[in-house]
């Protein structure tokens, strides 16, 4: 890979560990979610990177002795620039990177209210065609409660307008987000948001806590409970039993998770249901706590 000079830290979707992180924000603009302390340094003060850093670091990559076939756009932030500015990098990489299929980005829904359906479809056709979406939950309360900044249907409507300009949607909802006291209300609103999007991967994590829960207990009058091992998992039956997917492609694989589950919903529904009811009856191992480091 090319050498490129990076603003640390940098954050990236498990799937990406192939692509080449192109950091055209450094940060997030909202920063503000109790739950998150990815962007908290600093340095990660949010802005825009220039064009003509952009640029070098493109060039910077053209010259690897390895083709490049997809681009991320880091960081956390990158739909908050502008339509012409994306169209900008996306041509800067068209040009330079011509061996590049695909490209994609973090989303956060707001950063989609000022683009047009046409506008995210010309920027497709220009191979940004893949939007990772943390949308978290789809519970207004727990969303309320972790200053998340969006709702249910402030999500359902970036995710839907995803779909229309024929972009790909991967959507992350984190479980235990909701404590213990709105677990059950946490999976059901997050299952009918996903319904009515059915995005095409859906992925879970666990909320984990490394820098403390300080914000998280602010948000949650006092103190933040996160579910046992077996709340996660009634948590995790939930979502999946409330779920009416076409095909969707489902994982629930990351280094966070207790349960390792991996499927296509709806035909492996039966099977994923039942993987987590063996698992609530001590029947499936469960990773330990240390193999969940992150």
């Amino acid at each position: 890979m090319p050498v490129i000079q990076y603003i640390e830290p940098v954050f990236r979707p498990p799937s990406e560990w192939k692509s080449l992180i192109l950091q055209v924000t450094n940060g997030c603009s909202w920063n503000r979610c109790s739950f998150c302390d990815m962007y908290t340094q600093p340095q990660k003060k949010f802005r825009a990177q220039k064009v003509d850093k952009i640029e070098a670091d493109i060039l910077a990559a053209a010259q690897s002795s390895q083709p490049i076939s997809r681009v991320f756009l880091a960081d956390g932030d990158a739909m908050s620039l502008p339509f012409a500015r994306l169209k900008a990098i996306c041509q800067l990489i068209n040009t330079h990177l011509p061996s590049v299929t695909r490209i994609s980005s973090y989303c956060l829904p707001r950063n989609l209210n000022n683009k047009t359906v046409s506008e995210l479809t010309e920027l497709r056709e220009m191979g940004l065609s893949l939007m990772y979406v943390g949308c978290e939950s789809g519970d207004n309360e727990v969303l309320e409660r972790i200053a998340k900044g969006e709702t249910y249907q402030s999500s359902l409507t970036a995710l839907q307008k995803i779909r229309d300009a024929g972009m790909k949607s991967s959507v992350m909802i984190l479980m235990g987000l909701g404590g213990e006291q709105l677990s059950q209300q946490h999976a059901r609103h997050s299952a009918l948001l996903m319904n009515e999007a059915q995005p095409d991967y859906l992925s879970t994590l666990v909320v984990t806590l490394p820098l403390g829960t300080e914000k998280m207990d602010a948000a949650f009058d006092g103190q933040f409970l996160l579910p046992d091992q077996r709340g996660l998992l009634t948590e995790m039956h939930t979502l999946l039993d409330g779920l009416t997917l076409n095909k969707t492609i489902f994982r629930s694989d990351h280094a966070s998770n207790y349960l390792v589950l991996k499927g296509v919903l709806g035909k492996d529904k039966p099977t994923l249901l039942a993987q987590v009811e063996q698992a609530l009856q001590g029947m499936v191992p469960l990773r330990q706590e240390w193999q969940r480091g992150l």
